[in-house]
């Protein structure tokens, strides 16, 4: 582990490949195709003891395309958060960008305005002392752009990671919390 993990106060987490299993090549449209990551619970119980706060930040092009409205997004989102609550974790809040990648949104990853949204509500964030967790290049490109230590989560997809990008890396959400424990 590295020494300065622990010294982080802020836990920003990507959602799909990292909290719940990813649709590879489609979308979340439906809680009954949601299905938390093996040890993702429990990591978040843990999480939940040593972080100020913990927040998702998403890329969800799926409402932007029409496949899913908002409201049914938020619902969705209501129904992982309660799951999480009852296992013993929580997120302060859920940030997430509705925005095709063509529409050039300063909000969708790996632009940073999701976190500058979080620093805004949230104005005790310090990006020095905070945690990106994702599975992408644009998850580790928005932590690194924000000052965040970064930590990947390799899915084994086979695509290609820019690894100057990654600070530390795992299998699991839950093998990076055992780092807490």
């Amino acid at each position: 582990m590295l020494k300065s993990l622990k010294n982080n106060e802020f836990l920003f987490l990507d959602r799909d490949g990292v909290i719940n299993k990813r649709i590879i090549g489609g979308y979340i449209i439906y809680y009954k195709d949601f299905y938390f990551k093996e040890g993702v619970l429990e990591a978040l119980k843990i999480f939940n003891k040593h972080f100020k706060r913990i927040f998702i930040v998403t890329n969800q092009q799926c409402i932007g395309k029409g496949l899913i409205k908002e409201a049914e997004f938020t619902k969705l989102t209501d129904q992982m958060l309660e799951d999480i609550r009852l296992n013993g974790g929580k997120i302060d809040k859920v940030y997430y960008c509705p925005n095709l990648k063509t529409d050039k949104s300063p909000f969708r990853k790996p632009d940073i305005g999701m976190g500058l949204q979080a620093q805004k509500e949230y104005p005790e964030v310090d990006f020095s002392k905070s945690i990106m967790v994702g599975d992408s290049n644009s998850d580790m490109i928005f932590g690194k752009r924000l000052g965040m230590t970064t930590v990947f989560v390799d899915n084994l997809t086979g695509e290609d990671y820019d690894e100057s990008l990654i600070d530390y890396k795992c299998s699991s959400l839950i093998e990076f919390a055992e780092n807490f424990k």
